[in-house]
């Protein structure tokens, strides 16, 4: 990989920071985390802006489907840019890098170098040490660290559970990085349960699946994030399925994380949320005040940032969607005393994050939606998620989707997956219907207000 000109500006990190942002509105958490977290900024020197990724394999996958936007989107951020370059990086992170005499291996070392954990999460970061415990999450730290430090497989599978932003990424994180550490010889995979579809999608293209089975069974470890992902995706959980079995068989180590109970799966096979359940589900709950503020306290002090007490209190007291948005509202106002020079303020936090707070003050759930409009047009509420058509079901579903896209910060392929697992075309389709009907049929609008001031109330 060439070396780089210069290290990165302050300016052309926080343009970065920006463009990322941006990204992970536009594609949804879930492919953000598998292909666009990864990337490093390497430098912007001239008009070009050079990124790098771990493996040759994700280079080609971002180059295909998002090089095109992140150069639209850096141009809007500096009119300079006229070119985006992806480049695989040089080196992993130790606590994932292997040693040489495990090259030969086989199959387990192919699929753990091929689905290694992304070099752009660090090692020092993502572990048990900076993983902040409390009432709500206390269950699934300790499973997570005696699966972590077990000599044999004490319960399989181990199960996360637990909505966006509240540390499930995290724990699975800690757990390879902590066996990495702990017991060097073990082959780990882990990947979202998107990349396991499209990895899947790409070896029946290329008639290449027995070789990416063999990889998948032959791995010490399998870690599965947002397993929500392939409900609804048939052939993905056939294979899914088979791999899982035939890796429980071999009494091999299985850590997966879902945003709900394998229980409430939709549109998951019942065989399939069965053997989901099967070993320990560690639910993470909504954090509370206290859990908070001590994960604000942490990130102060690994920062060797010097925030008023007030300050932390405030933020733990108005941010409670999820410790990713906790975090965030953080990471804004020290950059912005640091950039602007003015000190760390009631006043200035209550300024820097207007919108941030603003949102939280009126967060509504997906579900709170789909539960109120169900109620509201005396519809079933699994007729949200059902592949039902007629007019009695899809016209409160689309109403739900306006409703979410309106009240909530979801991105379309999110609020796609809480309805069916549908695509984020059929939401966009939704949004329109809606605002046409409402233009055309004043009781559809009076009913949407109605429902709006319900749920914002």
């Amino acid at each position: 990989m060439p070396a780089p000109v210069a290290p990165p500006t302050p300016e052309q990190c926080g343009c970065w920071e920006r463009v990322r942002s941006r990204l992970r509105g536009e594609v949804g958490e879930a492919a953000f985390n598998s292909w666009l977290r990864p990337l490093d900024l390497l430098d912007a020197a001239g008009r070009a802006v050079r990124l790098t990724v771990p493996t040759r394999f994700m280079r080609d996958w971002v180059v295909k489907h998002y090089a095109d936007r992140i150069r639209t989107l850096w141009q809007s951020e500096d009119s300079a840019c006229d070119s985006v370059e992806i480049l695989v990086s040089s080196a992993q992170p130790a606590a994932v890098r292997r040693p040489a005499r495990e090259a030969g291996r086989g199959d387990g070392a192919e699929a753990e170098a091929r689905f290694a954990l992304p070099a752009a999460e660090a090692a020092s970061k993502l572990t048990f040490e900076h993983f902040i415990v409390g009432k709500p999450n206390e269950l699934a730290y300790a499973a997570a660290l005696r699966v972590a430090e077990a000599e044999t497989v004490p319960f399989n599978p181990l199960y996360l559970a637990g909505g966006a932003g509240l540390g499930k990424t995290h724990l699975m994180h800690a757990i390879a990085h902590h066996m990495h550490q702990k017991f060097p010889e073990r082959r780990i995979a882990y990947l979202s349960a998107e990349r396991f579809m499209y990895e899947f999608v790409r070896a029946l293209r290329d008639k290449n699946v027995m070789p990416f089975k063999e990889q998948l069974r032959s791995v010490d470890v399998l870690m599965i994030d947002d397993v929500q992902f392939i409900a609804g995706k048939e052939s993905t959980q056939e294979e899914f399925f088979h791999t899982f079995n035939a890796l429980i068989d071999q009494n091999r180590q299985i850590v997966i994380s879902g945003d709900r109970s394998p229980s409430d799966l939709d549109h998951m096979e019942e065989r399939m949320r069965s053997r989901l359940g099967w070993g320990l589900v560690a639910d993470i709950h909504a954090t509370d005040y206290e859990l908070r503020l001590g994960i604000l306290h942490s990130k102060a002090e690994q920062l060797g940032a010097k925030v008023p007490q007030q300050v932390l209190e405030f933020l733990a007291h108005r941010i409670t969607s999820n410790v990713r948005e906790l975090e965030g509202g953080l990471n804004r106002v020290l950059a912005y005393s640091n950039l602007v020079g003015r000190p760390i303020t009631l006043e200035t936090t209550q300024e820097v994050l207007k919108d941030l707070l603003r949102a939280n003050d009126r967060r509504v759930s997906i579900e709170d939606i789909q539960k109120r409009v169900a109620e509201h047009f005396n519809v079933r509420l699994g007729d949200m998620h059902s592949p039902r058509r007629a007019r009695a079901v899809a016209r409160p579903r689309q109403v739900a989707m306006y409703l979410c896209k309106q009240l909530t910060t979801r991105s379309l392929p999110e609020i796609g997956r809480k309805f069916g697992g549908r695509d984020h075309t059929t939401v966009m389709h939704a949004v329109r219907k809606i605002d046409e009907l409402r233009r055309e049929d004043p009781g559809l609008s009076e009913d949407i207000e109605l429902l709006k001031r319900s749920l914002e109330s």
